[in-house]
């Protein structure tokens, strides 16, 4: 019996969320899952964001699959406290271009990986009495950035990329991403193997949109790979088809990296592919190779052939239609 943590959230991570659980539950595998709330609906309900017991649940749990949350002014983020919680210190962004999708290039395969522990991130924030400054404090430390950065070679090795790109602002934000770039080289060292490059992350948001073949692994910082990895997924035909993995040593958390989109929440036509994609990821995270292999090439093939498509795609089918449409794909593989 595999523990799977469900935490839906709001808005279309409910609709999302379904589709990929019934894409586990049609597969040869025994799923519990372990159902735990969070976002603006759960802060309604019971005043946090995110309750304890759902951090506990997915503590116990193989992995977690995390829908999507309404933000809550002035509450703490869900997922960057789960993130915390679990250390799962490594967000891992696939980009990839895909048959059948109008996107503004046909021919790309890399992936982001972001460190998720510290940065701007780490919540670090205060304002005066006054209210007319506020600071926000960036954490980088040696520890994390050699983490990160040695996930990222292992990573490369084990995709078959023959490159690693540092990407950074050292110039300006001297100290700062100075240990972060220091760090990546002082791993590189220990990969020989691996081509390695660093580029200022104003460079590499130009590059992307004019040379983004030329990148197999980029890795980053919390912020910069935030915004990189959004931009990214733009290329290849938006955060619907954009799955998400964070990885730690004893912890999978697993996302689409959409939002709730509260527009069109409640009306099933959100698109379940990023979602079924990051259960995809879930599965090689949780060793069922096999399986995580069917369910990539079944959502391939269910976008390449165009039968099936949410409005966002140009189609006018639901969110379960697609999801119905990759486990038929599933059941003619196996």
């Amino acid at each position: 019996m595999i523990k799977i943590a469900r935490i839906d959230g709001d808005g279309i991570g409910k609709e999302v969320t379904e589709a990929g659980v019934a894409v586990l539950e049609s597969l040869d595998l025994n799923f519990d899952f372990l159902e735990a709330e969070a976002g603006r609906e759960c802060f309604d309900k019971n005043g946090t964001t995110i309750p304890e017991e759902t951090i506990k649940i997915a503590r116990n749990a193989k992995a977690t699959l995390f829908g999507a949350i309404t933000s809550t002014p002035g509450q703490k983020s869900p997922i960057i406290t789960l993130r915390q919680e679990l250390d799962t210190y490594a967000n891992l962004r696939p980009i990839k271009s895909f048959k059948g999708i109008d996107c503004l290039f046909d021919d790309l395969d890399f992936l982001i990986v972001r460190e998720n522990t510290e940065g701007l991130y780490s919540g670090n924030e205060t304002i005066d009495e006054t209210e007319e400054k506020a600071v926000a404090q960036r954490v980088i430390t040696r520890k994390a950035s050699e983490r990160i950065s040695r996930l990222a070679f292992e990573q490369a090795i084990k995709l078959n990329k023959e490159s690693v790109t540092c990407v950074h602002k050292a110039n300006v934000l001297k100290k700062t991403d100075g240990v972060f770039k220091e760090s990546f080289f002082k791993v590189a060292k220990d990969y020989p193997m691996i081509r390695t490059n660093d580029y200022y992350v104003d460079a590499t948001a130009m590059y992307l949109l004019t040379k983004p073949q030329e990148f197999d692994v980029i890795v980053t910082s919390n912020l910069f790979g935030d915004i990189l990895s959004d931009a990214s997924a733009g290329l290849v035909g938006g955060l619907g088809l954009a799955p998400s993995g964070n990885i730690g040593d004893k912890h999978g958390l697993f996302e689409p990296v959409h939002g709730s989109a509260p527009d069109i929440a409640g009306r099933n036509i959100s698109n379940p592919i990023a979602m079924i994609l990051s259960v995809s990821m879930m599965l090689e995270y949780l060793n069922e190779d096999y399986w995580a292999e069917k369910v990539r090439i079944a959502c391939e093939n269910v976008l390449e052939k165009g039968k099936v498509k949410t409005p966002d795609l140009g189609g006018t089918d639901k969110t379960m239609d697609i999801a119905n449409e990759v486990i038929n794909e599933i059941n003619r593989l196996c």
